[in-house]
């Protein structure tokens, strides 16, 4: 009598590594010297850019359930996004295994690349708010479709628009002069207004996380470079410190003084 079984050996339709594309996954690591730490560095890089892929797919959904009135789904998903960056910022202690003196070995052959150049790493900034017009004429080395990857991110929603919707379908007034108001109210009345105060909380957690990232990030540069330029021609350390006090939201922020 011949098996229904569809999982295990007898289903036997896709495998591990095809379904995961191993073979191609795992070919991408080509380093460009005999360095031994090239691999490390090559593969904590590209394991963020994965992460990165990630991140901007969950966010978009939690945008979109912000839209659609299902805080509930939004809250979910922003679980997740929290779980994903404290990846992030664990990940830069596996990076910094590597000692100044091994990462001189290759540094020079990476020049001019940098992770200034991560296209996906500011569709997220553009995504959370933090819209920056320069940055889609300085990515010199940016592809006409990472460009208007960014375009379409600098003129799409934001999660504060999404949130603001939110807001609004709950009858808070959302306009500059009356917003700082809403908030309050959200704040003070968490019997009505609980599931909106809790989306707000996810949402300053997502910003003080990727805050977290980009301080921790740029430790992990002063212990491996000290004050050289980036290998992309930023000022390298200083350029990255100036980026930390950053907020995605800062109305969060400052509601903090008023209650």
């Amino acid at each position: 009598m011949p098996s229904n079984r569809q999982f295990g050996e007898e289903g036997g339709r896709l495998s591990y590594g095809a379904y995961l594309r191993l073979p191609e996954l795992l070919a991408q690591q080509v380093p460009q010297s005999h360095a031994p730490d090239e691999l490390l560095f090559i593969t904590i890089h590209q394991v963020y850019e994965l992460w990165f892929k990630l991140l901007l797919h969950e966010l978009e959904s939690a945008r979109e359930a912000m839209f659609n009135d299902e805080l509930w789904q939004a809250r979910h998903v922003f679980r997740r996004v929290h779980a994903v960056e404290r990846v992030l910022v664990e990940q830069v202690e596996v990076l910094e295994t590597m000692t100044p003196q091994d990462f001189l070995e290759f540094r020079a052959k990476l020049a001019p690349a940098s992770g200034f150049q991560s296209v996906q790493f500011r569709e997220l900034e553009f995504l959370s708010g933090l819209k920056e017009a320069r940055y889609l004429t300085g990515l010199r080395d940016a592809s006409e479709d990472e460009l208007a990857r960014l375009r379409r991110r600098m003129d799409e929603p934001t999660l504060w628009d999404a949130y603001l919707t939110a807001l609004s379908q709950r009858g808070l007034e959302t306009s500059d002069e009356e917003l700082m108001g809403s908030l309050l109210a959200v704040a003070r009345d968490r019997r009505t207004y609980d599931d909106l105060w809790q989306l707000a909380e996810d949402l300053l957690t997502h910003d003080e996380t990727a805050a977290l990232w980009r301080m921790r990030h740029v430790q992990m540069v002063e212990r491996q470079i000290g004050t050289k330029s980036g290998t992309g021609g930023s000022t390298g350390a200083p350029y990255l410190r100036g980026r930390t006090p950053m907020h995605y939201f800062p109305l969060l922020w400052e509601l903090r003084a008023w209650l």
